[in-house]
């Protein structure tokens, strides 16, 4: 399965693990990479000292690529690109800004930069920015979203036609199947969040992720998008948005209720009620908890699988 994605990272599988907050630690990201895939630290729930020790433990844990993932809104942004950089990753996903900000520092430290965006418009300024490769997660995706609400089926194709770096597919990518309707849609990789909150080396709460493997149907909704677009699990403090919405809550209300540490409450520390539980729709498609590797070869089988079927046909 060798491409411009798997040549660019030194990998066997065009599968990248996203960086998700309060989920990708050192033990799912060298679990990923070891089972021949890439596996990203989620910087965004990380202070710069903890983001540190993951770092040197990954190092530890894997002799294979792996990557970090920043969201560029991160009040310690110059503190977390140093120690990236000291700490000699050579692989970036920047996301939620503007890629010009850090793309030109990190590729002068030899370092491969690869932007998350939600839309065509933003796969072009990465582009001109001087990314290596463009992630397009369409609406489907869990955790903050574009405001567009573009899907993977429609945004994939849409940034194929307009840029010429790599492609990786993301949002709603939890299967073999999905795997490979988005490489047929035009992507050379995908990465997949959801399906590895659902493993055993994954640090979200337990209970949490058993609360992702019960998942039904609709059961996550785009919300909070005056502040930042956010796919939750429906809750108690789901609820508590939405009757917010119908009293007609400022921007200022919504910041308020939200506080402080809202989504470490519901997926690291469990509380399913009152915590802001970030999932992707294709929890629904998710039915247990496993070992990463056994994520990735299931993800292999059936790519495999639906491709023989596909030229059967």
């Amino acid at each position: 399965m060798q491409n411009r994605i798997t040549n660019l990272f030194g990998i066997e599988y065009p599968i990248i693990q996203a960086g998700m907050v309060w989920a990708s630690g050192w033990r799912l990201a060298s679990a990923v990479s070891n089972a021949g895939g890439l596996g990203l630290i989620g910087a965004g729930s990380m202070r710069p000292e903890i983001l540190y020790e993951h770092i040197e433990k990954c190092q530890k844990a894997t002799g294979k690529p792996f990557g970090v993932n920043v969201p560029m809104l991160y009040p310690e942004i110059d503190k977390i690109m140093s120690i990236i950089v000291e700490s000699g990753v050579k692989i970036v996903f920047t996301s939620a800004g503007n890629p010009r900000t850090w793309t030109s520092y990190l590729k002068a430290k030899g370092i491969t930069v690869v932007h998350v965006v939600s839309s065509v418009k933003f796969a072009l300024k990465a582009q001109e920015a001087g990314v290596d490769a463009v992630v397009a997660e369409g609406f489907e995706a869990g955790g903050h979203n574009g405001r567009d609400e573009t899907t993977t089926l429609v945004l994939v194709p849409a940034v194929k036609e307009r840029i010429n770096v790599p492609l990786i597919a993301a949002g709603g990518i939890g299967t073999g199947r999905a795997m490979l309707a988005a490489i047929v849609l035009g992507a050379e990789g995908v990465q997949v969040g959801s399906r590895f909150v659902a493993s055993e080396e994954a640090s979200s709460h337990q209970s949490f992720k058993q609360r992702v493997v019960e998942a039904g149907e609709g059961d996550t909704q785009l919300t909070l998008k005056e502040l930042a677009p956010v796919r939750l699990l429906k809750n108690a403090f789901y609820e508590e948005v939405q009757l917010a919405y119908k009293k007609g809550a400022t921007v200022d209300e919504l910041k308020i209720l939200l506080g402080k540490g809202r989504a470490k409450k519901g997926m690291f520390e469990g509380n399913l009620e009152m915590g802001e539980l970030e999932i992707g729709q294709v929890a629904a498609l998710i039915h247990d908890i496993k070992p990463a590797s056994q994520i990735i070869a299931e993800l292999i089988t059936e790519f495999e699988l639906a491709k023989s079927e596909i030229a059967i046909s």
